[in-house]
Formats: C-alpha cells, sequence, structure tokens
C-alpha cells in the first residue's frame, strides 16, 4: 500500500512540529537548571555575641560557587573578609564568614561559577542599626569579711554579776509604802451596803409614794359615788 504524497507531507510536519516542541521544552529546562545570581542571596546575622555574614546558595544543579565577601566603605572596598566555596543544592546551602560588622555597615558579596556567574548579589548587605550585644562579665564579688569569734570572757558575764546579792535582792522585793490618804476611812461596823447606797432615803420615798396612791384611789372612788346619787336624784 502506497502513501500518499500529501499524508507524506502532514506527518512530516507533525513531526517538524514535535521536535521543535521538545527542544523548546529542553531548552526552558535547562535554563531553568542553570545557575544564576538569583540563585544566591547573604544577610548579616549575630550568633550569641559575634557577627556573621550569610550566604545562601539554592541552585539545584548542584554548582560549586566561589563566594567572597568584602567591606565597604564609601562604595569602595575596605577589606576582603574572606572567600570560600559553596556546592549549591535546592533546599539552600550556607556558607557562614565570621565577622564582627558594626551597626549600618555594608558588604559587598561576589558570586562566580565558571562559565555561569561571575557578579555581585544584587543590592549590598547592610548590618542592623544594632550591632551584636556583648554579654558582660559579672564582676567578682568581695568575699564577706568574718568577725572574729568573740572570747569566752567577753561573752559570758561573771558570776559575782549575774548574781545579785541579798541585800539587793530583799530590797527588791519589799513592797513600796503606798502615800496616806486623804480619803476618809470606812467607820467600824458599817457593812458593804453603805459602800453601794442602801442606806439612801429610797425607803422614805416609797412610802410616800404609796401614801398618794390610798388617797387618789379613795378620791376616785367618793367621786364617782357622788355622781351616782346625782344622777339617782
Amino acid at each position: 500500500m502506497s502513501i500518499s504524497r500529501r499524508n507524506a507531507r502532514r506527518s512530516v510536519r507533525i513531526l517538524g512540529v514535535a521536535s521543535a516542541s521538545t527542544a523548546l521544552l529542553l531548552g526552558l529546562s535547562s535554563q531553568a537548571l542553570a545557575c544564576n545570581i538569583r540563585d544566591f542571596s547573604a544577610e548579616a546575622l549575630c550568633t550569641g555575641d559575634k557577627g556573621q555574614i550569610v550566604v545562601t546558595d539554592i541552585d539545584a544543579s548542584k554548582r560549586t560557587a566561589t563566594v567572597t565577601v568584602f567591606l565597604e566603605n564609601n562604595g569602595a572596598d575596605d577589606k576582603q573578609v574572606g572567600e570560600k566555596e559553596v556546592t549549591g543544592a535546592r533546599e539552600g546551602a550556607k556558607v557562614v564568614f565570621d565577622e564582627d560588622w558594626k551597626a549600618n555597615a555594608t558588604y559587598r558579596v561576589h558570586i562566580k561559577v565558571p562559565g555561569l556567574v561571575d557578579e555581585d548579589i544584587k543590592g549590598n548587605v547592610t548590618t542592623p542599626a544594632t550591632a551584636c550585644k556583648k554579654e558582660e562579665s559579672p564582676s567578682p564579688t568581695a568575699p564577706a569579711s568574718e568577725s572574729p569569734a568573740p572570747s569566752a570572757s567577753a561573752s559570758t558575764p561573771a558570776e559575782d554579776s549575774a548574781t545579785p546579792s541579798a541585800s539587793e535582792s530583799s530590797s527588791a522585793a519589799a513592797p513600796v509604802s503606798e502615800a496616806p490618804s486623804n480619803a476618809p476611812s470606812a467607820a467600824i461596823g458599817d457593812s458593804n451596803l453603805a459602800e453601794t447606797g442602801a442606806n439612801s432615803n429610797t425607803g422614805l420615798i416609797a412610802g410616800v409614794a404609796g401614801a398618794l396612791v390610798v388617797v387618789g384611789g379613795g378620791a376616785v372612788y367618793f367621786g364617782m359615788r357622788r355622781r351616782g346619787a346625782k344622777s339617782g336624784s
């Protein structure tokens, strides 16, 4: 069975489109896997009281890059902090430069991968406004001075001074005589009722009150009887 010329042309056209698409995909994949400056970043950090410049490489192609860090001063290199190599990793590979950086200092980070990258990380690294805190060592405290132990003679009083004499104890135990009072003493033979007011005029007042009650009652009785006699007449 012969293949027509039209079918042959169509097959060639389809193969050409497929080849071009494959080449394009391969080119894009190679570019995506190629190492470039965007795979690198840098920052100034503190570990305890020590400063560091940390460079991170997320190159998935796992190329080995040479990282060089410079301290900048008025736009020019002041000194080279160090140079190290790092092999990229998708999860990020880090290389650390110990640097006692000052606040608001500027560092330039240069990346070199043979045949691919030879340039600085975009935007120099600027350190924070506060430098790494230095831990202050505590000042030694002077040991407390020990006072000498008191001697036995100083701490223990003598028996003669501690024990009062017989004359002193007797004079201390003797009661102090009270001063004579000007108040009259109670008469002999007076009972305790005299002090509480039982010998007052209470009985006389009670008798007079009783008599007044009797007189008042009689007056009321005779008044009522007289009123009844008048009403009967």
